[in-house]
């Protein structure tokens, strides 16, 4: 905040410098005008005579004065009118921030009402789902082996429930509170947790990993448990998206103070007419999905400071961008 006062404080001084300036040399354009206007006419022949006293000097200091005095008032306008059109663009910026940030904090209101609503019902949910579990699980276990219908009965009742379990946890992550445990962590290791927690679905899937060398970037100020998750959840959101095998592309860049990695899909990409709801909680297109994992990626990424943004990829697919603090600016700062 104190560079950006500082920045402004030094953008009025040279605006009013550059005002300045505009009225004198106003001022010094209109003596010469008067000046040279005297002096063309006495080239010209014309006399400047009162009572036969020659008054050449006086009429070229009123000329020189007078026209002086209309140059530094038109410079005076010139620069009133670029002030008033510097003014009202910033007026509008402003008021136009002022409409996002008042449209911000009304959808934080709902989502905050909303997420202590179904933090409340998830709870409520979260013990009859675990007796309901057990019930089902004792039931299997006692059903003849022969009885393949029922077991096959009881073991939907049990995947269903393990499924609305899933979604009262994706619930309650996403109306918790955050808490992180920042620190300086490289880019590799937190690329090596998420690929070695995925390894196993992504093999399964048969999908392919390309990730390109991050030894090189700038540590980032994050928490690596809370990153590591995201990427996780990034990883499999782009494995899913691919119907049969497929290729996920990992690179990251650093500049400006942040680092940003891209993970990249060769799946069917996000439409761009939704591009920007899919960051909004219990927003998805898939029928069995709970529209919480992007909500909460973004809430991680918010919390740490960055922005997380969805986009096309050179192959067609969906690529997700992370932007996070490099550690030496936040240290900086």
């Amino acid at each position: 905040m104190d560079s950006e006062a500082a920045a402004r404080a030094a953008d009025d001084s040279d605006q009013y410098w550059q005002g300045l300036r505009l009225r004198w040399w106003g001022l010094l354009l209109g003596l010469i005008s008067g000046i040279a206007d005297i002096g063309g006419m006495s080239l010209l022949g014309v006399t400047f005579a009162i009572n036969d006293a020659d008054v050449r000097m006086v009429v070229a200091l009123y000329f020189s004065l007078s026209f002086a005095g209309l140059g530094f008032l038109i410079g005076y306008l010139v620069e009133s009118r670029r002030r008033e059109r510097r003014t009202a663009t910033l007026l509008q910026v402003q008021t136009e921030a002022i409409a996002t940030w008042r449209a911000r904090v009304a959808q934080s209101d709902k989502l905050a009402a909303l997420g202590q609503l179904a933090a409340t019902i998830a709870h409520e949910v979260r013990n009859p789902l675990a007796v309901m579990r057990s019930a089902a699980q004792t039931l299997t276990e006692t059903l003849p082996a022969a009885d393949v219908e029922a077991r096959h009965a009881s073991g939907f009742i049990i995947a269903e429930i393990d499924r609305l379990a899933n979604v009262v946890n994706s619930i309650l992550a996403y109306a918790r509170p955050l808490q992180l445990t920042t620190r300086a962590v490289g880019v590799d290791e937190l690329l090596d947790r998420a690929l070695l927690l995925s390894r196993d679905d992504l093999v399964a899937r048969g999908v392919h990993v390309e990730c390109a060398e991050t030894a090189a970037l700038p540590p980032v100020h994050a928490d690596p448990d809370l990153i590591s998750q995201l990427l996780l959840g990034l990883l499999g959101n782009a494995a899913e998206a691919m119907v049969a095998g497929g290729t996920i592309r990992i690179h990251a860049s650093a500049a400006n103070g942040v680092v940003q990695l891209h993970v990249s899909d060769s799946g069917p990409g996000v439409p761009a007419e939704i591009r920007e709801r899919i960051f909004e909680p219990f927003f998805t297109t898939r029928s069995r999905g709970t529209g919480l994992g992007l909500a909460v990626a973004r809430q991680i990424v918010e919390a740490h400071g960055g922005r997380i943004a969805v986009g096309a990829a050179d192959s067609g697919g969906a690529r997700f961008t992370l932007t996070l603090p490099a550690a030496a600016s936040v240290l900086a700062a």
